[in-house]
Order: structure tokens, then C-alpha cells, then sequence
């Protein structure tokens, strides 16, 4: 459950998003927010309004596929360094050994996004182009800033801590020190995205 501001989710009404958004004849509202906060419920209460939805996390997966020769030729020499195999026997990538590397070594984050945000990019407009009404899911869109000065807002999505851990633990099966790293990356995302300047209304999920 979750609710929007002070009022309770039995309030909550998708059009009532719609409205403020500013709707014209192309609609691009971004939806974002930390780890397991619930933005793909969000999502779905929205779609129900008419509304198509692209989430650029799942994209992340598949650009990483695609550009799997790239990024194994530039990681692995910081991958044997610290004993960990990001390929697999068959070619691709383990995405699992990749985190635990960008877990031990921050700085590769960087390089990977370089990688990787020009072709999510790409799928992003693409699919912009073909709907009236877009929703773009994803937690660090400020770091593709020709997406996000294209929405007209931003829900940003949030939940309490102890809920959050409880889905990122059920759902990614990770470390706890993981998580809390993540965690505490995304720490001042709310923040990145209210120095955009674009209207950001903050979504509380229970």
C-alpha cells in the first residue's frame, strides 16, 4: 500500500497523476526512486489509466547482453585482480560476478554506464515515439539527462527502510552488505532530482 503525501492509499487515484502532469499530446511522466520502494506498482496503477510503461533498469540488462564483448574486454583485467570471472564458458556475462566487481571496484560504474546508457537511450526514444502517454521506470535517470528534461514530471517513489530491505532481500536474493551499499549509494536521489528544476511529487508506499 502507499499513499501520496498525508493521505492514505484508498485516496490514490492514477488520473489524478495524469492531471498534474501537464498531459499534451505526447505525455512522458518519469518514475523513480530507491531500491524496492515499489515503482513498479506504480507503474502498473498507471498503465491501467492508458498509460505505457518502459522500465530502463530491465533495459540495463539487456544493453549489458549486447554489448557483453565490449565490457568483458575492458573489466576483466580488474576482474582477475580480485578473482572474480565475469564470463561465463558459454560467453556471456554472469551479471552476479559483474556486481561483485562493481561492489569492489565503484569506479568501473562509471565506465560501464558509458557503455551501456547510449543504447538504452536509443530503445528510450524509440519507444517514446510510438506511445501518446509515457512512463519511464527507472532509479538513476538523472544520469541520462536528454530523457529526463523530456518528462514533465517526476513521481518519485519511497517506502520505509525495514520494507525495503524485506523486498530487495525476497526479491534479489543478495547480501545484506550488498543491498546496504546500494542502499546507501542511492542515498541522496531524491535530492538529483529535484535540482533538475522538472516538478517532482513524492509517492509513499507502504
Amino acid at each position: 500500500m502507499f499513499d501520496k503525501g498525508s493521505k492514505s492509499s484508498r485516496h490514490y487515484e492514477p488520473s489524478s497523476v495524469i492531471a498534474r502532469s501537464g498531459a499534451t499530446k505526447q505525455s512522458i511522466i518519469a518514475v523513480t526512486g530507491p531500491m524496492a520502494a515499489g515503482k513498479n506498482y506504480i507503474c502498473k496503477q498507471l498503465e491501467k489509466e492508458g498509460w505505457a510503461s518502459i522500465d530502463a533498469d530491465i533495459l540495463v540488462h539487456d544493453a549489458i547482453e549486447i554489448a557483453k564483448d565490449r565490457i568483458i574486454d575492458t573489466f576483466t583485467p580488474y576482474a582477475e585482480e580480485h578473482k572474480i570471472k565475469i564470463a561465463r564458458t558459454d560467453g556471456t556475462i554472469d551479471r552476479r560476478a559483474l556486481g561483485q566487481l562493481l561492489f569492489a571496484i565503484p569506479e568501473l560504474l562509471k565506465v560501464q554506464e558509458s557503455i551501456v546508457y547510449p543504447i538504452i537511450t536509443k530503445w528510450i526514444d524509440d519507444f517514446i515515439s510510438e506511445h501518446e502517454k509515457t512512463i519511464i521506470n527507472a532509479t538513476v535517470l538523472y544520469k541520462t539527462p536528454d530523457i529526463l528534461n523530456r518528462c514533465q514530471k517526476i513521481l518519485f517513489v519511497t517506502a520505509p527502510l525495514l520494507t525495503r530491505l524485506r523486498r530487495a532481500r525476497s526479491r534479489d536474493h543478495l547480501p545484506y552488505r550488498q543491498i546496504f551499499r546500494r542502499f546507501w549509494v542511492q542515498r541522496n536521489l531524491l535530492k538529483e532530482y529535484q535540482k533538475t528544476g522538472i516538478p517532482v511529487e513524492i509517492i509513499k508506499n507502504r
